[in-house]
């Protein structure tokens, strides 16, 4: 048993962090206590000492690109590795976000078909340090003139509406949970891209059907608002960006508030603006995109927020410029920009990181029955969510039970 004493405990609920005490045994929170236990109830108990720190439940990362080759600890200037250099990157990446408080991570799609599934079982194996992760296989585009990752994304998986349900059919079969179709372009590769749908409604019944069929989530890449509306009709769980999303969209969004989870995507966004690219590198059209979508999504979040949709930090880290480890900077961005507190945001990190994975009634919170994935944090996150940011105010991380980083000085 471990038990976290005199503390000051944010449980996820959205309430204001309280004094106390909890108890971990085996890979569960047994019980939770604002008197405190007397260290002589619980004598077998391992007492790590909490004061001056907010006992949190771990973060999860709602879009993570695992295999997106750039993090904090090394800097790649392209989107592609060779395939033994990518597996390595992929498992140091897991490591660095579990290192950065994220006990668990939804995939926005990888840069190869089983990478994520064979990782995921390595770190339920307990061989390989890494969060809980909902595996994806490659994301799927048509061919077309803005591909992203073609060689990837864009290899040949047939044509129309048979083809998609093929390629659905042998993610699941795979072991993928997360199947991912681009439904709009891009404009920070090509202007006005965002704007185009790259599949028909037919293609996108077809994705719903085998999904269902399957037993796989659907997540969608989608700017423009028939886009968002092509997979709000055809069953999708996720949806990345919404930038664009009209009138009609927002009351599709809200009327699906119980079953759609939308993550804006801010800190590839303000990474965007931030970016001193290197002279040989213009990123002038970028810069221009990126300061339209800051200013749409600054209107569109917090009326989305306003009409409960479930908004989540996922800011697509993995680029040069937006590396794999800095993902706590969304929690900044979503009070900076989008009309969070600093509360709203942890209960969207952490209580919203449960339901996404799926796990809504067993993380995200610090509940008795919960699973004991905790963050011992110097400070008060709750008063300034930038100290997430720094992984040296972690003093502790803890997943499922189990220290990943040990507090220096406990009992």
């Amino acid at each position: 048993m471990i038990l976290f004493k005199n503390t000051s405990i944010f449980d996820g609920s959205g309430a204001a962090p309280y004094p106390g005490d909890v108890l971990v045994q085996e890979n569960r929170i047994v019980a939770v206590s604002r008197a405190g236990f007397a260290n002589s109830s619980v004598p077998d108990a391992t007492i790590v000492d909490g004061a001056g720190t907010t006992l949190m439940p771990g973060m999860t990362e709602a879009h993570a690109h695992l295999s997106w080759p750039s993090s904090v600890e090394r800097f790649v200037p392209a989107m592609s590795l060779p395939p033994e250099d990518l597996a390595l990157n992929t498992a140091r990446n897991a490591r660095i976000l579990l290192d950065h408080g994220f006990t668990s991570a939804y995939s926005g799609g990888a840069l190869e078909k089983t990478l994520e599934i064979t990782l995921k079982a390595d770190i339920d194996a307990g061989r390989t340090p890494g969060p809980r992760l909902v595996p994806a296989s490659i994301e799927r585009e048509p061919p077309n003139e803005t591909a992203f990752l073609a060689g990837a994304s864009v290899a040949e998986h047939g044509t129309g509406a048979q083809g998609v349900r093929a390629f659905v059919k042998e993610c699941a079969a795979k072991g993928a949970k997360v199947v991912k179709f681009l439904l709009s372009g891009e404009s920070a590769l090509k202007p006005g891209a965002s704007m185009q749908t790259l599949y028909s409604e037919e293609e996108m019944r077809a994705a719903g059907e085998q999904a269902r069929e399957s037993g796989v989530w659907l997540t969608g890449h989608a700017h423009c608002s028939d886009a968002i509306k092509m997979g709000l009709r055809n069953g999708f769980r996720v949806l990345y960006h919404c930038t664009y999303a009209d009138e009609e969209a927002i009351d599709m969004l809200a009327a699906r508030k119980s079953e759609i989870f939308v993550a804006p995507t801010i800190g590839i966004v303000q990474a965007t603006l931030d970016a001193t690219p290197p002279p040989n590198f213009d990123m002038t059209h970028m810069k221009a995109d990126a300061t339209a979508v800051l200013e749409r999504q600054k209107k569109l979040a917090p009326e989305l927020k306003r009409r409960g949709v479930r908004l989540l930090p996922g800011g697509d880290y993995g680029f040069p410029f937006n590396p794999n480890g800095r993902n706590a900077r969304d929690l900044e961005l979503f009070v900076r920009h989008l009309g969070f507190t600093a509360i709203e945001a942890l209960v969207a990190v952490t209580r919203g990181g449960g339901e996404i994975m799926g796990l809504e009634h067993e993380l995200g919170r610090i509940e008795p029955g919960y699973l004991a994935d905790l963050l011992l944090v110097r400070g008060d996150p709750t008063r300034d969510v930038a100290l997430l940011q720094d992984k040296q105010n972690l003093l502790a991380i803890m997943k499922d039970g189990r220290f990943h980083k040990a507090p220096v000085a406990h009992t």
